[in-house]
């Protein structure tokens, strides 16, 4: 038995698993706020705009009835067998913009892992050369250690220049030109 919870404990605590929870917890709080954007600003747009081209309710309206059941000579939803294209397609939309924002974290994350691997790279092709260079003027591992720590934080701070100089670099978009020529206008 003692034997059970050790093995447990190991893993409970594992990374992976903790690392499982907190995705979980974190999807199930990110999925109330993709519910939100969908059914309280995309869904209201949506069927405001079929609602003007349609001249129905939207996505409430669109449905398909199979086998009608009236009470009183009104249509009784509740009893009647029907098709409710709407909720359908609140579903295609909640999907799409569920898939667009993991697209971008993830495409974000990539990016960053790609620097990380690139500085990697640097840094172990200069400390291949160079430890070698170093132990034989007579360094010690711990002063190889901290000229490597140096280089590296060169490296890094190296990385961030020319980062912010490609930022510098790239166009303006439109917002940005339309910006500028508003402030040249106000000048005038």
């Amino acid at each position: 038995m003692k034997k059970f919870f050790g093995e447990f404990k190991k893993f409970i605590t594992r990374g992976n698993v903790l690392d499982m929870v907190v995705g979980v917890i974190v999807g199930g709080a990110f999925t109330g706020i993709v519910n939100g954007l969908s059914n309280n600003i995309l869904k209201p747009i949506i069927n405001w705009l079929i609602s003007l081209v349609l001249g129905q309710d939207g996505l409430s309206g669109a449905i398909t009835i199979l086998s009608p059941s009236y009470v009183d000579g009104a249509l009784d939803l509740a009893s009647s067998i029907y098709i409710d294209w709407g909720a359908f397609i609140s579903s295609i939309i909640n999907f799409l913009l569920i898939a667009i924002v993991l697209f971008t974290i993830v495409r974000i994350i990539n990016r960053i892992n790609e620097g990380w691997n690139d500085i990697k790279k640097e840094t172990k092709e200069l400390y291949n050369k160079e430890y070698f260079e170093l132990r034989l003027q007579g360094k010690k591992r711990k002063e190889i250690k901290k000229i490597f720590a140096q280089k590296k934080a060169e490296l890094l701070e190296k990385k961030k220049l020319e980062d912010e100089e490609a930022k510098k670099n790239v166009p303006p978009t439109t917002e940005q030109l339309l910006a500028q020529i508003l402030e040249e206008l106000k000048k005038k």
